[in-house]
């Protein structure tokens, strides 16, 4: 048994007792171990105590869990799998800043003090059945448990041919051992020898009805009859289980009277144990029915090691699809994301300044002008550029990108432009560069002013004349590329500080689009917010209610300096902490949002819409900002990020309202 007390967080000093097989820890009232910290997550971790030893292991929560022990921290998220409790140990849920801790101690077990006396060896030999109407009883369960191949199907059938062939039995357990499957089938073994329950059945009280779920499954199994049946190997017929094993605490819970257990073998290994109670009255299991169940454990066995094999590899092969399927999608949604007419619209915003963008994206779309993509990081510059392709003629071809920042310059200028067989040491073959796989098409060149002063020089060749020259090849090559840029530094200045070619600036600033980031266009946020929402909700599988009042001011007064990455990232993390069903509210936020609390309740931002809720905010920033810079309106729209006409766009609009 283990004993989890509270040294750090929320309910400190407060003590679980942990006496079940398996116990959940986390925010929600349905776990073993309840705790009320905001950063542990509604499930967060899972004990289990296994023979001789108890794991814990981390079940995706948003924080992670660690072990201390001594000197030494153990993270869950680093082992990937689970990590044995010691006495002494300390249990973190959560983060450095944000945690939770609990101290570990090992309190001695009454279930391994119990004593089962009746033990039979299964090398034994079995004794089969000569009544001819069990011995057909026996035939036909075990048909039935060899026609199932969904592991579930196996168990109930399992649990449905012991109550036809044993007549006393009223109530089924099955005990497995922890495989990866059970594990998320990351491909890494348990560390310790852990059993799990996976099924308790009762007898059914109609005849020839399904096995119930046992009222009892919270102590599904009397776990010193199966540990008997692991350290020993055999099989077990207690006949008077509380005179012969004790009363101890799992047998008492479960009213448990007499009891068999016998092992389930995948080879020379213990899989599990199949375990059949009588909770009436004692003495109403006997020998035979041991070996009845012994010859049900053979075929048993063969059924649960076949159909995990068939799970691990239905596993894989969705896997192998959902890959297949998710570049299919990818690549559709680039295609038919950024289009219009009807169509799924991946680039999201009412705000003026987006529909400035848009209005002057169609413009250019099937011109092949360069384009020049201007804007901060994180605000969506590669989604403008796929959506210029994908509006264009060319939108049938490839959209091809790459980030100049990501390669160094050898690399760069052979993933570009190519090169050929013995033109530098590693060159086997020749290799077709990111020129001609655009050609025909669009080539799109993120962070551009990080291209090496070599590299600008051929990329100024290739916009003048169209032409390339790979690495190692004695002529150039014709291409017909549309190629776009973007940046999130001040390309002027670049050229002023001479990091930039001044006639390759000329040529690629020939129609530039400025994306603003996401503090001008405050209006789009709950937009965007919503776009993600339903996105994450769906490839997570949690329905989430909504996003409070409170939490949507929050995140309108934040000034999100990530822009629309940041803000993609805070959704997820959302979704992700709030509860199924549940509606997100400002405790879910980052520390970060929550800071502009108080600036949410000095605006003064009353229950309303949320365009009445966003002009408070905003009147309140600007007024502020005017404030601090002496009412100097080219100084607060310098430090607002706005011009001095947007600036006194915003004061016009403010006295209207």
């Amino acid at each position: 048994m283990i004993q989890l007390e509270v040294i750090d967080g929320a309910t400190k000093g407060r003590i679980f007792k942990v006496d079940r097989d398996v116990a959940f820890v986390g925010r929600a009232p349905a776990n073993e171990v309840v705790l009320e910290d905001a950063h542990v997550s509604g499930r967060h971790a899972r004990i289990v105590q296994g023979l001789d030893s108890a794991t814990i292991e981390d079940l995706g929560s948003t924080n992670g869990t660690a072990v201390i022990r001594g000197e030494e921290s153990i993270s869950l998220s680093e082992v990937g799998d689970a990590v044995e409790l010691r006495e002494g140990d300390v249990v973190q849920l959560g983060k450095d800043d944000e945690f939770c801790r609990l101290e570990v101690s090992l309190l001695e077990d009454d279930e391994k003090s119990a004593t089962v006396v009746t033990v039979k060896k299964v090398d034994d030999g079995t004794e089969v059945p000569r009544d001819p109407g069990r011995l057909s009883a026996l035939y036909e369960a075990q048909r039935k448990v060899g026609r199932a191949e969904d592991l579930d199907a196996v168990l109930e059938s399992i649990a449905s041919a012991v109550f036809d062939l044993l007549t006393h039995a009223t109530h089924v357990t099955v005990v497995l051992q922890a495989r990866d499957d059970e594990r998320g089938d990351d491909g890494k073994k348990a560390k310790a020898r852990n059993y799990l329950p996976v099924l308790t059945r009762r007898r059914p009280e109609d005849k020839g009805g399904p096995p119930s779920e046992s009222q009892n499954e919270f102590i599904p199994i009397t776990r010193s009859v199966y540990r008997k049946v692991l350290s020993e190997r055999s099989a077990v017929l207690a006949a008077d289980a509380k005179k012969q094993i004790g009363a101890t605490p799992s047998l008492m819970g479960a009213s448990v009277r007499s009891t068999i257990a016998v092992p389930l073998w995948s080879g020379d290994e213990i899989l599990g144990v199949l375990q059949v109670d009588n909770r009436d009255a004692p003495g109403m299991l006997k020998p035979a029915d041991l070996d009845v169940l012994l010859l049900v454990a053979e075929q048993a066995s063969l059924a649960i090691a076949n159909a995990r094999l068939i799970k691990r590899l239905k596993v894989a092969e969705e896997r192998a699809r959902s890959e297949n399927d998710f570049l299919k999608d990818r690549e559709k949604a680039r295609r038919g994301g950024a289009r219009s007419g009807g169509r799924e619209v991946d680039i999201i915003g009412d705000s003026d300044s987006m529909q400035e963008v848009l209005r002057q994206l169609d413009k250019v779309v099937d011109t092949n002008v360069t384009v020049l993509i201007e804007g901060e990081t994180g605000t969506g510059k590669e989604l403008i550029a796929s959506a210029l392709h994908y509006r264009s003629r060319r939108r049938d071809k490839l959209f091809v990108a790459q980030n100049c920042a990501a390669l160094a310059e050898n690399l760069l200028e052979s993933e570009l432009f190519g090169h050929t067989k013995g033109s530098f040491t590693g060159a086997h073959e020749d290799k077709k560069g990111l020129f001609e796989l655009a050609d025909g098409s669009t080539l799109f060149l993120d962070e551009i002013t990080e291209a090496p002063m070599s590299i600008q020089s051929k990329l100024l060749r290739a916009l003048q004349e169209g032409e390339i020259r790979p690495v190692g090849a004695p002529e150039p090559r014709r291409v017909n590329v549309r190629v776009v840029t973007a940046t999130n530094r001040n390309l002027e200045k670049e050229v002023e500080a001479g990091r930039f070619r001044e006639d390759l600036y000329y040529r690629l600033k020939v129609f530039p689009l400025r994306v603003p980031p996401l503090r001008e266009r405050r209006t789009d946020i709950p937009l965007i917010m919503q776009h993600f929402l339903e996105r994450y909700a769906e490839e997570i599988g949690k329905p989430v209610a909504g996003v409070s009042s409170e939490a949507i001011n929050l995140m309108m007064a934040y000034d999100w300096p990530g822009n629309v990455r940041e803000l993609q990232n805070e959704v997820q993390r959302m979704v992700i902490q709030v509860d199924p069903g549940a509606f997100v509210t400002p405790d879910l936020l980052s520390p970060r949002m929550r800071k502009g609390e108080d600036v949410v309740n000095k605006a003064g931002v009353r229950r309303g819409t949320l365009k009445e809720t966003m002009l408070a905010v905003e009147k309140y920033i600007v007024f502020e900002a005017l404030r601090e810079h002496g009412n100097n309106k080219t100084s607060t729209a310098k430090s607002l990020g706005i011009t001095r006409e947007g600036l006194h766009k915003k004061l016009r609009q403010f006295e209207s309202s």
